[in-house]
């Protein structure tokens, strides 16, 4: 039986820490910073008589490969979908902050929007949070904060979580709706910690996944050093890997802005440089922002176009 579709998310303790702490960032107290420029364009608001697609909310997905944590995730099925054809499909990390249609990103109203024009094919949408519960640290001991829980799901540098999506998430997609099998129609999308995750997981399973949305990754991010303590290796960060082997069949638009964090902003720069080099189909989007996403999402919709320009309607 279908859950019943919910017209108010349920703030677990991980959103509202989270959430308070991104309105915080992106407020700056109440003053004035150099992200107050960015605002969303007609595209994230609800234009009449553009059909509307439906999103439901989960309150519980198990993980097989995350053992001992629990998801809450959304669902977005686009209007007049008949389950004939199976639909492309984008995944976006920290879901909650991307799922509300009233949010800073709207995007169920920016795919509404942009499916009723043609301009991206009909698609489904899953928006997740981290997992809570019980998860084994990485030096053994038992990691129940939240945070950690996140970063430990989201920076471990290997294919974990995107068999996640594969082997725990999609077979729950797949009781509402098709998906492709596809990788150039599958989509993994993320801010910050999420946006290292996203690309990740498209890097160690381009079989699965071709195309990223990253805002603000930290792409500085690398194996774990052999003394505890010490920052990761260069050469094992993905600038450097990306230089290193050889050329992947990806799809990635990443963001960041002057005023992000050091790692992020470096990082994003010289990955961009990277990409140029190897010939990857790629977009690197520099503003004048902080470690806040107001930017990307005020972009969002023509990023969306750009990822999806080619692909069948």
């Amino acid at each position: 039986m279908k859950p019943p579709i919910k017209a108010n998310m349920r703030l677990t303790s991980f959103t509202k820490l989270t959430l308070l702490t991104l309105v915080l960032s992106v407020a700056g107290f109440g003053q004035a910073g150099p992200d107050d420029k960015y605002v969303l364009g007609l595209d994230s608001q609800v234009q009449a008589g553009v059909p509307e697609g439906r999103v439901m909310q989960f309150d519980h997905l198990a993980s097989k490969v995350f053992a001992g944590l629990d998801h809450t995730w959304w669902l977005y099925v686009p209007p007049g979908y008949d389950k004939k054809k199976a639909l492309p499909i984008m995944v976006f990390q920290d879901g909650y902050i991307y799922a509300a249609r009233d949010g800073r990103w709207r995007v169920p109203v920016v795919l509404n929007n942009l499916i009723a024009k043609k301009e991206i094919p009909a698609m489904a949408a899953v928006f997740i949070n981290p997992g809570t519960g019980y998860m084994q640290g990485p030096d053994g001991s038992p990691m129940t904060s939240a945070a950690g829980i996140r970063l430990d799901e989201y920076l471990a540098m290997n294919d974990q979580y995107a068999r996640f999506l594969v082997e725990d998430v999609f077979p729950e997609v797949r009781k509402y709706v098709r998906i492709t099998d596809d990788p150039a129609g599958r989509a993994v999308a993320g801010w910050s910690a999420g946006g290292f995750c996203a690309f990740n997981a498209a890097w160690h399973r381009p079989d699965q996944f071709r195309k990223v949305f990253s805002n603000n990754g930290t792409l500085q991010m690398g194996a774990p050093p052999a003394n505890p303590g010490s920052p990761p290796d260069p050469g094992t960060t993905y600038p450097m890997k990306v230089k290193a082997s050889e050329k992947k069949p990806l799809r990635v638009w990443h963001q960041t802005g002057e005023n992000d964090n050091p790692g992020p902003l470096t990082s994003n720069k010289a990955i961009a440089e990277v990409f140029k080099q190897k010939g990857y189909d790629s977009q690197f989007v520099l503003g004048t922002g902080s470690h806040s996403d107001r930017h990307a999402a005020s972009v969002f919709p023509d990023a969306m176009r750009w990822l999806w320009r080619d692909y069948p309607r």
